[in-house]
C-alpha cells in the first residue's frame, strides 16, 4: 500500500516505514563488527562473533535492501492509482510492479543464502552450486518440465504480454470477479459476493477465460423483457429513451431497444444500453428492467 499523508506521498514517511526497522538493526551491528577487534577476545571466541554478526549484518543489509524495494512501490503505487475511471495504463504498471517486486525479494533473498553459505569453508560448495547452477542449462531444463516452475515461467508471461492485470473484471469458472493479487504462482479473484477464488497462474495461459476489461472498462449490458402482443412497442421504446436520459449510470454511447424473437404467444425484446465500467453495467441494467417492468404493469395491467 502506498504511504501517503493528507492523500500526498510522503517520500520520508515512505523510508521510514520501509527502512527504519532494518536500519536500527543494521546500524548498531555495524558498530559492534567494528569494535569486535577492541574486545581482547580470545581468537576462537573473536572467530565465533564475528562470524555472528557478518551474518546477521548480511541479513539486515538483505533487509534494506528489501525496504528499498518497497519505497519504490509505494512510490509507483501512488502516482498510479487505480481509483480513476479510466485506469487502464495504471493497471498495466501495477501488474508488471507488483510481479517484479516479488521477483526482486526473491532473488535477495537467493544471495542472501548465497552469501552466508560461503561465508563457511566447509558449506561454500554449496552456496558456489546456488550461484552456478541457475546459469546451468541442464537443470533449468530439468525443473522446467515440474508444474512449479510452469507457473513461475507462465507469472512471467502473464507479467509482461498481460492478459489480465491487476482490478481486471474477469469471468472464470463461471464467477465473476475483479482480479485482486497475482504472485508468482496464483492468481486471487475477488468475488461480487466477497469470496475470493485463488487459481494457478498456468491457468490463465492454459484455459480460456472472460477479460472485460482487457482493452477498456466500457462495456455493454442487455436486459430481456418478454411481452405478450398487445404491448405497443413504440410508446415502450420512449419511455426506455427516457429512463436512460435521465439516469447517471448511461454513458451515452448505445441505448436501444429492439423485438429480438417471438413465440407463439410473447416476444422478445433486448434492450442495449452501455456504461463505463462493468459495476455500473450491473446497476444500469437493474435500473432499466424495474423501470420497464413498473411501466408495463401501469400501462398494460391486464
Amino acid at each position: 500500500m502506498a504511504i501517503t499523508t493528507n492523500n500526498e506521498f510522503s517520500f520520508f514517511r515512505s523510508l521510514w516505514n520501509r527502512l527504519g526497522r532494518p536500519l536500527i538493526i543494521f546500524i548498531p551491528l555495524l558498530a559492534v563488527n567494528f569494535s569486535l577487534p577492541l574486545l581482547g577476545l580470545s581468537a576462537k571466541n573473536l572467530y565465533i562473533l564475528d562470524k555472528c554478526v557478518d551474518i546477521l549484518l548480511t541479513i539486515s543489509f538483505a533487509g534494506i535492501m528489501m525496504g528499498m524495494v518497497k519505497v519504490a512501490e509505494d512510490y509507483v503505487v501512488h502516482h498510479y492509482d487505480l481509483k480513476k475511471e479510466n485506469n487502464l495504463r495504471e493497471r498495466k504498471i501495477r501488474t508488471q510492479l507488483q510481479f517484479l517486486r516479488k521477483v526482486l525479494i526473491a532473488i535477495i533473498v537467493i544471495i542472501t543464502a548465497c552469501i552466508i553459505l560461503l561465508s563457511f569453508p566447509n558449506l561454500r560448495k554449496i552456496g558456489t552450486g546456488l550461484l552456478t547452477g541457475v546459469g546451468v542449462g541442464g537443470i533449468i531444463i530439468g525443473f522446467a518440465a515440474q508444474r512449479s516452475l510452469g507457473n513461475l515461467l507462465a507469472g512471467f508471461q502473464i507479467a509482461f504480454t498481460q492478459p489480465l492485470r491487476i482490478d481486471d473484471v474477469l469471468v472464470v469458472e463461471g464467477e465473476w470477479g475483479r482480479v485482486e493479487e497475482i504472485t508468482l504462482t496464483y492468481v486471487v479473484l475477488s468475488i461480487w459476493d466477497q469470496r475470493r477464488l485463488i487459481l494457478p497462474i498456468n491457468y490463465f495461459i492454459e484455459k480460456p477465460f472472460q477479460n472485460w476489461t482487457r482493452i477498456s472498462a466500457e462495456i455493454l449490458g442487455t436486459v430481456f423483457l418478454y411481452l405478450d402482443y398487445t404491448v405497443r412497442i413504440e410508446p415502450l421504446r420512449t419511455e426506455f429513451t427516457r429512463l436512460l436520459n435521465t439516469s447517471e449510470l448511461w454513458d451515452k454511447r448505445v441505448g436501444l431497444i429492439q423485438v429480438t424473437n417471438l413465440s407463439e404467444r410473447t416476444m422478445e425484446l433486448r434492450a442495449l444500453v452501455s456504461a463505463d465500467n462493468s459495476a455500473r453495467a450491473f446497476d444500469l441494467r437493474c435500473y432499466i428492467r424495474e423501470n420497464l417492468i413498473s411501466y408495463v404493469q401501469e400501462h398494460y395491467p391486464e
